[in-house]
Order: structure tokens, then C-alpha cells, then sequence
């Protein structure tokens, strides 16, 4: 047991060029300890180097190679982690130079998610991505693929024996692709009777480490993993909340956002991420008590333009009210909420505006409707916001007021009632 809890040794290495300003950069770097720690790496020292532009063939200079060469003997690392995704030649220079292993931001985030993954489409699109990412990186790595894998970076398809053979590598992404192909088909189609059963649909979106996945268990009642870690939340789930009115909504909780994505991992994640754009409503929710929250709202907001959602209403809901930043700011053009995900009055505030933008999405109706219509009036209560129900018995009938998603099913039935 005492060999699981061996934490890998590792070096983080930062070049920090003419476009990035100090605190961006320091932001970066410390983001860097973070994913290093949750992909259960210790991070002994940080390197740092400024530069006008990246070297093309090492990624920093030649001076600082040699220092990091000493520094890696010095401390015995295990590994030296880079904070930009490295080029071929660039992961190739470096790996002749350090008897430690190489790798980069992009291979550590895949590393974490392999990690992470839990549902078979999870794990497969996270296989896809190390695939497609280590595919044009295969010249002189044979040794490394073909040996079992162990520690930061290797794990996923490296402990299949992965054998480095381009061909072998191209068919099992088509295969991955073709067995991806048939859940997002599942997906859609069970998406499309959610769609025509007209249930209202909120997705969480935000930064990874936000508190998406604590709102989420908080406000459905669910079991969804939650950490004070990065990438705690790999796959996409789907519940009921119930409004104050009794009204009732899904809400689906999704991976998080990160600056420096690698692309091939929204790419891979794409479908995942679909869930927001069949949203009625974004709730994206930032973490006001992170220093960097104002990059990480933007990252997000770009994310979600990359995604083509900008027509899908929005809510910025702030959490971390209790510890929020001294220099916090809000800068949303959306409607906002300032929440503490633990604090069930802040809770409550956010279901009742939940409830308010729905409404902004519903057409009003005022019905009579027969005593004997016991269904619709169950129905009336939870697949819409009612705010009066009044019995009068002369007539055997409730009077009833409230507002209907425009297409539901409850509207039609209501038209031979309407008043």
C-alpha cells in the first residue's frame, strides 16, 4: 500500500513572454502547482524564465536547460512538467537532454482526466484525446509507450502496452470514434424526448474548481462527486430541482472550463458540453474568492462563444460570498446572484431568480378548471409556475393563474379552459 501514496517528484518550468504580464503569468504558474498536486505530483521548485518568444527548439533558452539539467540531478526529479504545450521537436530536444521524464500542461490535464473519468464515454473520449495528442509525437518515443505505464502522464492508453505504430494508433481512434458516435446518439435521443416532454433545462457551466458540482448536490439533492480539486467533475449529470413554486426543472452538472484547454480535449469533450447548448438557461458560476476570477469569467464566456450558446440566457452566480476576494468586482452584463452554495437561504435566493428568468420564458394563463381534471391540475403544479389556485364550490372548479413554457404539452390542454 505504502507505494500507492509515492508522490512523483517534479520540477514545473514557465517562460514567460513580452505578452504576458507578471500577475497572468504568476496566476498560470500557480494553476500549474494545483494540477501538478491533483495529478498527485509534489512539486519541489518552479523554474522560470523570461524570454521575447519561446525558443523553437527547447521552449527556454540554452543556458537555462543546462541549470534546470543540475537542478534535476540536485533533487532527484522525477519528472519536468512545462507549462505550454510543447511542440514534437521541442518534447524530442528536451527528452535527450534530462534524465527525468517530459511532459507538458496539455499531457498533465489529460493526465488528470484519465484520472477522473468514470462513465465509459468519459473514459473514451479521454483515451481519443492522449491519443490524438501523442499521434504526432510518436518519433523516438517507442520505449516510452511500449513499457507499462506508471506515474504523471502515462496513464490511459499508455498501460495497454500502447505499441508505437502510427497504424495501430489511427484505428483505435476510428474505433473510439465510431463507439462515441453511438452513445452521442443515445444522448441525443434521450435528449429529444426531454425536449418534447418540454421540461425546462438549466446546465452549470463555469471554471474548473468553481463549486459547480457543491451547488449542484446542494440544489438537486444528487451525489455528485465533489472536491476542493481541479477536474473534479468529468461526467455530465442530469436531475431534478423543484422551484419554489413546485415547479420542476433539470439541471445538469458539466466538466470545467480551464484556460490553455487543449483543443483536443473540447473537441473530445464536445459532446459532453452539448448539454449546454440545449439549455434554457446558463448558470455559470464563479468563484469570487479565487484572485484570478475575472480571467477565469472570461475563459468561460469565451468557452461558451466557441460553443454558440450566446442566444441561451444567462445567470452569473457568484459563490464563495463568505470568503469572497477583497479585490472582487462584479463585472457581468447578465442577471447575478452573490450565493455561499452551503448557505441555504443563499440557495432559496437563487432557486426564487431561477424561478423569475423562467417566467421571463413563459407565457401567462388564467383557467378554470373542472374538479374532476385531477391530472391536469397535478400536472399544472409541477411542470408549471402557479401562482393562484382558488376552489369555487358553487361551480365545482379551480381558478387557476400562472405561466407555461410556450410549446408544453399543459398549454394545449389549457386553451378549452382559458378564461
Amino acid at each position: 500500500m505504502e507505494a500507492k501514496t509515492l508522490k512523483e517528484k517534479a520540477i514545473l518550468v514557465g517562460c514567460q513572454t513580452t505578452e504576458h504580464d507578471d500577475l497572468r503569468f504568476q496566476y498560470s504558474m500557480e494553476e500549474l502547482v494545483s494540477l501538478t498536486e491533483t495529478a498527485q505530483g509534489e512539486v519541489l521548485i518552479s523554474a522560470v524564465q523570461k524570454r521575447e518568444k519561446i525558443h523553437p527548439a527547447t521552449y527556454i533558452g540554452k543556458g537555462k536547460v543546462e541549470e534546470l539539467k543540475a537542478l534535476v540531478d540536485e533533487l532527484e526529479a522525477d519528472i519536468v512538467i512545462f507549462n505550454d504545450e510543447l511542440t514534437p521537436s521541442q518534447k524530442r530536444n528536451l527528452a535527450s537532454e534530462f534524465d527525468a521524464r517530459i511532459i507538458d500542461r496539455t499531457q498533465l490535464i489529460l493526465d488528470i482526466f484519465a484520472q477522473r473519468a468514470r462513465s465509459r464515454e468519459g473514459k473514451l473520449q479521454v483515451e481519443l484525446a492522449q491519443l490524438q495528442y501523442i499521434l504526432p509525437r510518436l518519433a523516438g518515443q517507442g520505449v516510452e509507450l511500449s513499457r507499462l505505464g506508471g506515474g504523471i502522464g502515462t496513464r490511459g492508453p499508455g498501460e495497454t502496452k500502447l505499441e508505437s505504430d502510427r497504424r495501430h494508433i489511427r484505428r483505435r481512434i476510428d474505433e473510439i470514434k465510431q463507439q462515441l458516435a453511438v452513445i452521442v446518439q443515445h444522448r441525443d435521443r434521450y435528449r429529444e424526448r426531454r425536449k418534447r416532454n418540454k421540461t425546462f433545462q438549466i446546465a452549470i457551466a463555469g471554471y474548473t474548481n468553481a463549486g459547480k458540482s457543491t451547488l449542484f448536490n446542494r440544489l438537486s439533492e444528487a451525489d455528485s462527486y465533489e472536491e476542493d480539486q481541479l477536474f473534479a467533475t468529468l461526467d455530465p449529470m442530469t436531475r431534478k430541482v423543484i422551484l419554489p413554486s413546485g415547479f420542476v426543472a433539470l439541471i445538469t452538472d458539466t466538466v470545467g472550463f480551464i484556460q490553455d484547454l487543449p483543443t483536443s480535449l473540447i473537441a473530445a469533450f464536445r459532446s459532453t458540453l452539448e448539454e449546454v447548448r440545449e439549455a434554457d438557461l446558463i448558470m455559470h458560476v464563479v468563484d469570487m474568492a479565487n484572485p484570478d476570477y475575472f480571467h477565469h469569467e472570461k475563459t468561460v464566456q469565451r468557452l461558451l462563444e466557441e460553443l454558440d450558446v450566446k442566444n441561451i440566457p444567462q445567470l452569473t452566480v457568484y459563490n464563495k460570498r463568505d470568503i469572497k476576494h477583497p479585490d472582487f468586482v462584479p463585472t457581468a452584463d447578465t442577471p447575478t446572484v452573490f450565493i455561499s452554495a452551503f448557505d441555504k437561504d443563499d440557495r432559496d435566493a437563487l432557486k426564487k431568480k431561477i424561478e423569475e428568468l423562467a417566467i421571463g420564458m413563459m407565457e401567462p394563463y388564467k383557467v378554470l378548471i373542472p374538479a374532476t381534471e385531477g391530472k391536469l391540475l397535478s400536472q399544472l403544479k409541477n411542470e408549471t409556475i402557479l401562482r393562484e389556485l382558488s376552489f369555487k364550490e358553487q361551480d365545482q372548479v379551480y381558478g387557476c393563474k400562472g405561466y407555461a413554457l410556450k410549446d408544453h404539452q399543459v398549454a394545449g390542454q389549457l386553451q378549452k379552459f382559458t378564461v
